[in-house]
C-alpha cells in the first residue's frame, strides 16, 4: 500500500500514455516516490509496446491486449490516475495547472511532457481515398492488419525504418510490394550509405521493388485507391497504399504555455524545459549531446532511459543527475535484425568487420580518431558490446578495427 504523499512532493502529473510515460510510472515508485501521480493519455487504452505494430502484430490475430506493458490493475494498485481518453488542452504554468479535454483541473507539483509525435501528412491528391492509410497507433495497426491481409499490390511511400519493416511484413505475407523513396538512398536520415545500399539489395533479393528520387503526384481512384501515379513514370497499380513519411513531435500544448521549441521541446541536460517545474521525454523533446547540439531521437530505448532519470530526478533531487545514456536503435526487416549504438551520421570513415556476403557485419563508425559508435547487421553480440563500451567511455582505435583478426566482442570483454 502507498503511503500519503507529503506535502513537498507534490503531485506528478505525466501527459502521454505511451512508452515514456508508462515508464515514468513505474520509475517513480520503484524509487521511491510515493506523492499522488496522473498519467494523461489520448488513444482511449493503457501504455503499450508500439514496435510489434509493423511486424509481428500486423501478421497474427492477438488482440490490442497482448502490447500492453502493464494491466489496467498495475496502475491501480500503484496509486496512478489513469485518463485514458482525456488529453491535455491548456497548460497554465503559473498557477501550476494541467486543463483537460473534458474541462476538469488539476494541480502539479512536477509535469513531465511525454507527449510524443504523429505522422507526417502526404499534401497530395488522393490520400483521402479508401484503401490509404498510416502506422502509428494500435488503432492504425488493426486497420492496417485487416487491410494488407485482403491486398495484393501493396505500395508503400517512404522507406524509413516503419516504411521498410511494413514492406518486409507485407512481403512475408505474399503481397507484391512496391516502396517509393524521396530520397536517393533508403533509411537515408539514419543510418550510412554502407548500409542503406546492403538493405536496399537485400530487400531487392526477397522481391521488393525500390524506387529511389521517386516523387509522387497522386493517388489514383475514384472511392479508393487503385494506383500511385509517379510524377515522371507510369502508374504503380495498387489496391493499399501505406504512407510512412516521418513523424513530427507534439509540441503544440507546450508551446501555447510558452516553453522554448526547437524541433521539438527544448530542454537541458536534465531533462527541464525552460520552465524548472516541467521536463520533456522521449520523441518529442530536443536534448543537449554532450557537444551541446539539440537531438530528437524517436526510439524506446531514449523514451524509457529518460524516463528513469526524469523519475530518479523527482523522487531524489538531492541526486539529481544529466542524462548521459548512450543511445540505441534498431530495427527488423524480413532478414534484416539492424541495431545501432551511438550516433553515426558524422563518421567519416567505417570499417567492416564481419562479413557482408553473409548478410552479418558491422560497421564501425568514426570521426577522424573519434569514435562514434556501431551499425550491425544480424551481429547483436557486437552492438551489445559497443553499448557497454561506451558507457563506460571505451572504444577501439582505428587500427585495432582495421586488424583483421579483430573481435568486438573479445575487445570488450578486456576492457570491462
Amino acid at each position: 500500500m502507498l503511503k500519503e504523499g507529503r506535502m513537498a512532493d507534490g503531485r506528478v502529473v505525466i501527459i502521454g500514455a505511451g512508452q515514456a510515460g508508462y515508464q515514468t510510472v513505474a520509475s517513480l515508485r520503484q524509487e521511491g516516490f510515493e506523492g499522488p501521480i496522473s498519467l494523461i493519455g489520448d488513444e482511449g487504452r493503457p501504455p503499450y509496446q508500439r514496435p510489434p505494430l509493423s511486424k509481428t502484430f500486423v501478421k497474427e490475430d492477438s488482440p490490442p491486449e497482448a502490447l500492453w506493458l502493464q494491466s489496467e490493475e498495475f496502475y491501480a494498485n500503484n496509486g496512478v490516475e489513469a485518463r485514458w481518453a482525456d488529453p491535455a488542452f491548456v497548460i497554465k504554468a503559473d498557477a501550476k495547472t494541467v486543463e483537460l479535454a473534458s474541462g476538469e483541473v488539476i494541480e502539479y507539483g512536477h509535469l513531465v511532457l511525454a507527449t510524443g509525435a504523429r505522422n507526417r501528412k502526404l499534401s497530395i491528391p488522393g490520400v483521402e481515398l479508401d484503401g490509404v492509410t498510416d502506422l502509428r497507433t494500435a488503432s492504425d495497426a488493426l486497420i492496417l492488419r485487416d487491410r494488407i491481409g485482403r491486398a495484393q499490390r501493396v505500395v508503400v511511400i517512404g522507406a524509413g525504418f516503419i516504411g521498410l519493416e511494413i514492406a518486409a511484413t507485407a512481403r512475408a505475407l505474399g503481397c507484391e510490394v512496391t516502396v517509393l523513396e524521396a530520397a536517393p538512398r533508403i533509411m537515408g536520415r539514419a543510418v550510412s550509405e554502407e548500409l542503406s545500399a546492403h538493405c536496399f539489395d537485400r530487400h531487392r533479393a526477397a522481391g521488393i521493388e525500390i524506387h529511389l528520387d521517386a516523387s509522387v503526384e497522386r493517388i489514383v481512384g475514384e472511392t479508393r485507391a487503385e494506383a500511385v501515379a509517379l510524377s515522371d513514370g507510369p502508374q504503380l497499380p495498387a489496391d493499399l497504399v501505406i504512407v510512412g513519411v516521418g513523424v513530427l513531435p507534439n509540441v503544440e500544448v507546450a508551446e501555447a504555455a510558452g516553453l522554448a521549441i526547437d524541433n521539438g521541446i527544448a530542454v537541458d541536460a536534465s531533462l527541464r524545459t525552460t520552465d524548472p517545474a516541467i521536463m520533456a521525454i522521449g520523441d518529442c523533446a530536443s536534448f543537449p549531446t554532450p557537444e551541446g547540439a539539440l537531438v530528437r531521437l524517436e526510439s524506446v530505448q531514449n523514451a524509457a532511459d529518460q524516463a528513469r532519470l526524469v523519475a530518479r530526478n523527482i523522487a531524489k533531487p538531492d541526486e539529481a543527475q544529466d542524462y548521459a545514456a548512450v543511445p540505441w536503435f534498431w530495427s527488423d526487416q524480413g532478414d534484416l535484425r539492424l541495431q545501432m549504438a551511438g550516433l553515426t551520421s558524422g563518421a567519416s570513415e567505417r570499417i567492416t568487420i564481419g562479413a557482408r556476403a553473409d548478410n552479418a557485419f558491422s560497421l564501425l563508425c568514426y570521426d577522424g580518431d573519434k569514435f562514434l559508435g556501431v551499425e550491425s547487421v544480424n551481429r547483436p553480440a557486437d552492438h551489445m558490446a559497443a553499448r557497454r563500451l561506451m558507457a563506460v567511455g571505451g572504444a577501439p582505435t582505428r587500427s585495432d578495427a582495421r586488424d583483421p583478426e579483430f573481435d568486438l566482442r573479445a575487445f570488450a570483454k578486456s576492457r570491462l
